[in-house]
C-alpha cells in the first residue's frame, strides 16, 4: 500500500497512521440525543413488538401503583428503573415482558387538593358527584404528568394502555373481589375501635400510618379510690390486720386508711371513657404503704397533690422500685398477691359518678413500663375492646369525627382531644385529689401519613375484613414466595400473623364505594350475591359514580324494586389499599384464573399469577400484604411468585432527603439539567439509571452530587471505551474474508485476541448471573472493570501500535478489529438493560450494516464455544502481572524530572529481564513460553505488550540503568532505549533512515513504517 492509498495528501506522518473516524460522540449531549433515541424507538414500535412476540414465555412484573399526586422523586426513579432493567432484560431473552403501569388514583391527598383549590362559596356548593368529577379530571392531569416523566427515563411500558384504579373495568373487578369476600364470610360491620384521623375525619389502616420521631405525651399516674373487695381478697386482708380491713373510707380515697389503684396513661383524654382496671392474672401485685420521703418534701418532684394522696397503693411488686423515682413516695409492700386475686375489686371513678371492675386482661398488660395496671377504655383500644368484651362492657367513645369530646364526656365536652382535651383532664384530676404525677413521655405515635397529624383509637362502626378467617391460608402462601432478600419473608409473617382485622371502610367521598344498603327502621345491612352482581354490573358498564348518581331504586337489583324505598345505600368507600390491593384481578385478571367471577380487559397483557412484585420495603405493610390478603381470601393463593423490596433514597451522609435541609435530588434537573446548566448540568437518564444499578438497593442507598459525578465519570469511561471501539472500525467488513470481508477466524486469531475474547465471554456469563439474581449492583462492577482495565488498560493500550501503525489491511490489524468489532456488539447488548440509550446509540453508529434495525432486536449477546479458552487466563494473568511489575518501573523513571534524566512514554524505554531459577518463577516461564511459540509474533511479542521498544532476558545490564527493582523472583531493568526514535510509530530502532513522505514533506522512520508505506 502506498501513502496515497492512506491519504490523499499527507502533510505529515500522523496523516497516514489508521486514526479514529466516527460519528458516535465523546460528549453524549443526552438532552439531546436521548430523546431521538426514544423517538426512534417509537417509530419503530419496539417495546410493542417484542413485548407481544410469538412464542416467547410469558413474563410478568406487575407494576405497583404509585400515587397520583405530585411530582416525580428520586425513590420513583430508583423504583421504575428497577423494573425497567429488568422488563427489558427479559426482552433480550425473548420473553414477552408487557409491563402495565398503573396508578392509584382515589382517596383522600387527591380530595384534599380539589378542596384546597376552590373557594369557600365553591365548596358549599359541592355535591359528592361534582366533587368527584373534579376530583377524577385531577387525577388524571397527575397521570399525565408523571408519566412524561418516566418516558423521559427510557421506560418501556404500555403508556397508552395504563391501569388505573378509577377505570370503571378495573373498579368491577374490585367490587367482585370484595364481592367474593362477603360472600366466603370474611367481610363484616361492627363496632371497634380503629385508628382514626381527625384531620381527615375518617378511619385508617396500619398502612397509612406512620411513626415521626420525636413525639411526646403527657403521660399521667393516677389513683382510682377503691370501694369494694372481693370476699376472698377482703378475708385475706383481714388476715393481715391491715387498716382497711375495718371498713374502706366511703367519701374520698385519700382519707386515712384509703386504698386505690394506681394507674398509668399517655392518653389522658381517654380517661372519660374508663370502665375497667385489667390486670395480668400471673403477675405480682403489692399493697404498699404510701409515704413521703424526706428527700422530697410537699412540692418536690413531678406534679401532684401531696396533701391528699391515698395511704395505700396497689401497684405491681416488680415496679416499685421505679415507681419511687416516678413519684417521688415511699411505697413499703406490706402484702403480695397475684394478679388473679384482684378480679372483683370496685373502685370510684375520680372524675365521674360511676364504679368500674378491676378485671383480668391478657400478656399485654407488662411490667416494663407504667404501674402494672392499665385503664381500660373499650372504645379507644383493640387490647381494651377485647377484654370489655370478655367482661360485657359497653362501647364508650365520648369522641366525634372532628375529635372532639362529646356531651358523653360530661364537663369536659367540646374540648379537643390533640389539643385542650388533655390540660382540662389533668386540671381537673389534680383538683379531685387524684393526680400522683404528671411527665411528659417519648414514644412511638401513629400519625396520619397524609395529614402528618396524630390519630386517635376510636370505636366506630366500620367495614372490616377477617383476617382470622383465612390467616393460616395466607402464612401458607408467603411460604410458598420467593423474598428477596430473604428477610422479607421474617418481616411479612410476623406482620400478618399478629394483624387484627382490616377495617376496609372510609369516610370519603372519593373512592369505590362500599356496595351495601341498611334498612331506615332497622339499620339491618343487605348485601348479597344478587346486589353484589348487580352492582358490579352497573359499575362496569357506567364506572363507580353510578353509585352517587343513583338512587336506591336505580341501585337495587330488579328483585328489590318494590322495597327500594325501605333501604339506605351506605355512603362509606374502599380502603384504598383495598383499591390497589385488587390489582391482581383488575389487571392480571385473577378472578378469571379463579373462575370466580369475571375480569378487566388486562387479563391479555398480564398473567396471573405474577412472576414478579417489585416494591419498597414498606410495602409489607402496605401493598404487598394487602395484594396478598385478598387474593388468598378469593383464590387460596398469593398473586406473586416471587417479591423483591428495595430500601429508601437518602443523602450521601444518611439522611432523608428533606426541601429544609436542602439534601433533595431532583431527577428532573438530573436529568435535564437546571437554571445553570453549569452548576446542574443535564447528566441524562442513562447516568440517573447506572445509579440505580450501582447500589445495592436491598438497603437504604445514597445519592448526592459527589456521587453522580462519579457516576458520569464512570458513564464517560464506558463512553469512550466505546467509542473508541467504533473509531477503529470505520474501514471494517464483519464479513469472513471467504465471503470478501476483513474477519479473521477466531481460531486464527493471535493469542492476546483470543485472551481478550475470552475474557468478554466470562463477563457475559458472569452479567447474566448477575441479571437472573437482580444483583445489578454486580453488574455496574464488572462493567466497569471490564471498560477500564481488560479493555482500555490492557487490551486497546497493547493494541495501539497495532491499529495506527500497521497497514490498513494486515493481518496485524484486522484481527484486531475482528475482536472489536465482536466486542462492541456484545456490549452494547450488555449494557442494553441499564444504558439503554448509549447501547441504542452504539448500534445505530455501528460502521458497517447489520440485520436489526435495534440493539434490542439481537437480543441477548451470546458467544460461541471457540472464544472460550480458560486455560489463557492463568498464563496471560501472569504475563500481565509482569507488565504491572515493569510499568511501575517505568512509572519511576518518568517522575525522575524530564528527559534528560528519565523518561517520558513508555516506548523511550527497554528493559532487562532476569528470572530466578525455582517454582516461583515457573508459572511466567511457562507464560513467556507460550507466547514466544505463538504463530503471530508481530502481535504476541513481549516488548509491544509491555509497550517498550525493546526486552532483552538476561545478559550484561544496560549502561546508565534508570530502574532496577526485584520481586517474587523476578529482576526488572529499566534503561534508556537504543537507536534513534520513528517519526510515524515512535518505536526506537537501529534501522530508523531518512524518508521522502512527499515532495514537501521527509522524516526520519524506521524500516517498519517504510515498508508500510511502500506498500
Amino acid at each position: 500500500m502506498t501513502a496515497s492509498e492512506v491519504t490523499a495528501s499527507p502533510a505529515s506522518y500522523k496523516d497516514t497512521l489508521n486514526l479514529l473516524q466516527t460519528p458516535f460522540n465523546m460528549r453524549a449531549n443526552a438532552k439531546q440525543r436521548e430523546p431521538e433515541i426514544q423517538n426512534f424507538w417509537a417509530q419503530q414500535q419496539l417495546y410493542e413488538r417484542l413485548s407481544q412476540a410469538p412464542g416467547g414465555e410469558r413474563f410478568t412484573l406487575h407494576d405497583g401503583p404509585p400515587y397520583a399526586n405530585g411530582a416525580l422523586h428520586v425513590g420513583h426513579a430508583l423504583n421504575k428503573i428497577l423494573k425497567d432493567i429488568i422488563n427489558k432484560y427479559a426482552l433480550l431473552q425473548g420473553k414477552r415482558a408487557r409491563f402495565i403501569p398503573g396508578w392509584d388514583c382515589h382517596g383522600l391527598p387527591i380530595e384534599l387538593k380539589v378542596l384546597q383549590a376552590l373557594s369557600s362559596s365553591e365548596r358549599q356548593a359541592l355535591t359528592p358527584i361534582s366533587l368527584r368529577q373534579k376530583a377524577h379530571a385531577y387525577a388524571l392531569e397527575q397521570v399525565e404528568g408523571q408519566k412524561t416523566g418516566f418516558r423521559r427515563w427510557g421506560i418501556w411500558a404500555d403508556w397508552d394502555q395504563p391501569y388505573l384504579t378509577l377505570n370503571k373495568d378495573y373498579e368491577a373487578a374490585q367490587i367482585g373481589v370484595f364481592g367474593q369476600m362477603v360472600l366466603a364470610g370474611h367481610i363484616y360491620r361492627g363496632l371497634k375501635p380503629v385508628h382514626w384521623s381527625p384531620s381527615s375525619r375518617t378511619a385508617l389502616a396500619e398502612a397509612e400510618l406512620e411513626y415521626p420521631d420525636g413525639h411526646t405525651s403527657p403521660s399521667v399516674y393516677v389513683a382510682f379510690a377503691v370501694r369494694e373487695l372481693p370476699g376472698p381478697l377482703a378475708a385475706k386482708l383481714a388476715a393481715t390486720g391491715l387498716p382497711q380491713v375495718t371498713g374502706l373510707p366511703q367519701d374520698t380515697a385519700m382519707a386515712p386508711g384509703g386504698l386505690a389503684v394506681a394507674i398509668w396513661t399517655t392518653t389522658p383524654w381517654t380517661l372519660p371513657a374508663n370502665l375497667a382496671v385489667s390486670v395480668n392474672g400471673s403477675l405480682d401485685y403489692a399493697i404498699c404503704r404510701v409515704s413521703v420521703p424526706p428527700a422530697a418534701p410537699a412540692g418536690e418532684g413531678p406534679e401532684a397533690a401531696p396533701s391528699a394522696r391515698p395511704s395505700h397503693l396497689l401497684v405491681a411488686k416488680d415496679l416499685i422500685a421505679s415507681l419511687e423515682t416516678s413519684l417521688c413516695l415511699g411505697l413499703e409492700p406490706l402484702l403480695t398477691l397475684k394478679g388473679s386475686e384482684l378480679e372483683g375489686i370496685v373502685y370510684q371513678h375520680p372524675l365521674f359518678e360511676r364504679s368500674s371492675p378491676v378485671v383480668l386482661g391478657g400478656d399485654y398488660i407488662t411490667t416494663e413500663t407504667g404501674t402494672g395496671l392499665v385503664h381500660t377504655a373499650p372504645g379507644h383500644g383493640v387490647d381494651d375492646f377485647n377484654t370489655g368484651k370478655t367482661y360485657g362492657l359497653p362501647v364508650l367513645c365520648p369522641v366525634d369525627e372532628a375529635g372532639n369530646l362529646t356531651a358523653e364526656a360530661g364537663p369536659f365536652a367540646g374540648t379537643n382531644v390533640l389539643k385542650d382535651a388533655n390540660g382540662a383532664i389533668i386540671a381537673a384530676l389534680q383538683e379531685a385529689g387524684a393526680l400522683l404525677a404528671e411527665q411528659r413521655y417519648a414514644h412511638r405515635y401513629p400519625y396520619d401519613w397524609r395529614t402528618k397529624k396524630p390519630t386517635i383509637f376510636r370505636a366506630t362502626e366500620q367495614w372490616f375484613a377477617s383476617v382470622e378467617g383465612f390467616r393460616s391460608q395466607a402464612l401458607a402462601a408467603i411460604d410458598a414466595v420467593t423474598w428477596t432478600p430473604e428477610s422479607g419473608q421474617n418481616r411479612i409473617e410476623a406482620m400478618v400473623r399478629d394483624r387484627g382485622d382490616w377495617c376496609i371502610s372510609r369516610q370519603r367521598t372519593w373512592g369505590v364505594p362500599i356496595p351495601v344498603f341498611y334498612h331506615r327502621e332497622t339499620s339491618e345491612v343487605l348485601v348479597n350475591a344478587d346486589t353484589l352482581a348487580h352492582i358490579q354490573a352497573l359499575i362496569a358498564e357506567q364506572g363507580s359514580d353510578v353509585w352517587w348518581q343513583r338512587e336506591e331504586a336505580g341501585l337495587l337489583p330488579p328483585a328489590y324494586a318494590d322495597q327500594a324505598h325501605l333501604w339506605r345505600k351506605g355512603t362509606d368507600t374502599m380502603d384504598v389499599w383495598f383499591d390497589s390491593g385488587s390489582s391482581w384481578a383488575g389487571v392480571l385478571g385473577g378472578l378469571a384464573a379463579a373462575n370466580v367471577g369475571t375480569s378487566a380487559s388486562n387479563i391479555a397483557r398480564a398473567a396471573y399469577p405474577a412472576d414478579l412484585y417489585l416494591e419498597g420495603s414498606d410495602q409489607h405493610r402496605g401493598w404487598f400484604q394487602s395484594s396478598l390478603l385478598t387474593s388468598v381470601a378469593v383464590h387460596g393463593q398469593a398473586p406473586y411468585k416471587r417479591v423483591l423490596t428495595h430500601g429508601f433514597v437518602l443523602d450521601e451522609k444518611g439522611r432523608k432527603m428533606s426541601k429544609s435541609l436542602g439534601n433533595v435530588v431532583d431527577p428532573a434537573i438530573l436529568v435535564e439539567g437546571g437554571n445553570n446548566e453549569k452548576q446542574e448540568p443535564a447528566y441524562g437518564a442513562d447516568v440517573l439509571r447506572l445509579w440505580v444499578s450501582s447500589v445495592d438497593y436491598s438497603a437504604d442507598v445514597p445519592l448526592g452530587p459527589g456521587i453522580v459525578k462519579q457516576l458520569a465519570d464512570v458513564y464517560r469511561k464506558v463512553r469512550n471505551t466505546a467509542r473508541y471501539l467504533l473509531g477503529n472500525l470505520h474501514d471494517f467488513d464483519p464479513r469472513p474474508q471467504a465471503e470478501g470481508g476483513h474477519a479473521i477466524a477466531i481460531e486464527e486469531l493471535p493469542l492476546l485476541d483470543r485472551w481478550m475474547l475470552q475474557r468478554t465471554a466470562a463477563l457475559i456469563d458472569g452479567v447474566q448471573a448477575d441479571f437472573e439474581s437482580y444483583e445489578f449492583y454486580r453488574f455496574f462492577q464488572a462493567l466497569q472493570n471490564f471498560c477500564v482495565v481488560d479493555l482500555s488498560n490492557v487490551y486497546l493500550d497493547i493494541a495501539k501500535d497495532r491499529l495506527y501503525v500497521s497497514a490498513a489491511g494486515s493481518l496485524r490489524r484486522r484481527s484486531c478489529q475482528t475482536v472489536l468489532a465482536l466486542v462492541v456488539e456484545r456490549l452494547a447488548g450488555l449494557i442494553a438493560p441499564v444504558l439503554c440509550h448509549m447501547a441504542e446509540d452504539i448500534w445505530q453508529n455501528l460502521p458497517y450494516p447489520v440485520a436489526e434495525a435495534s440493539v434490542f432486536e439481537r437480543g441477548w449477546p451470546t458467544v460461541p464455544s471457540s472464544w472460550r479458552d480458560t486455560s489463557l487466563e492463568a498464563p496471560l494473568g501472569e504475563i500481565l502481572a509482569l507488565r504491572a511489575q515493569v510499568n511501575r518501573q517505568l512509572e519511576a523513571c518518568r517522575k525522575q524530572g524530564g528527559k534528560a534524566a528519565g523518561i517520558g512514554a513508555s516506548l523511550e524505554a527497554q528493559v532487562q529481564l532476569e528470572l530466578a531459577p525455582g517454582e516461583g518463577t515457573a508459572a511466567l516461564r511457562q507464560a513467556l513460553a507460550l507466547l514466544e511459540a505463538s504463530r503471530h509474533a508481530s502481535v504476541d511479542n513481549l516488548a509491544d505488550w509491555l509497550l517498550v521498544s525493546a526486552v532483552q532476558f538476561g545478559g550484561q545490564a544496560p549502561e546508565a540503568l534508570l530502574a532496577e527493582a526485584s520481586d517474587n523472583g523476578v529482576t526488572v531493568r529499566i534503561a534508556r532505549a537504543e537507536g534513534s526514535k520513528c517519526e510515524r510509530c515512535w518505536h526506537y530502532e537501529s534501522d530508523v533512515a531518512e524518508h521522502q513522505l512527499s515532495a514537501t514533506a521527509a522524516g526520519q522512520i524506521c524500516g517498519r513504517c517504510r515498508s508500510t508505506l511502500e506498500g
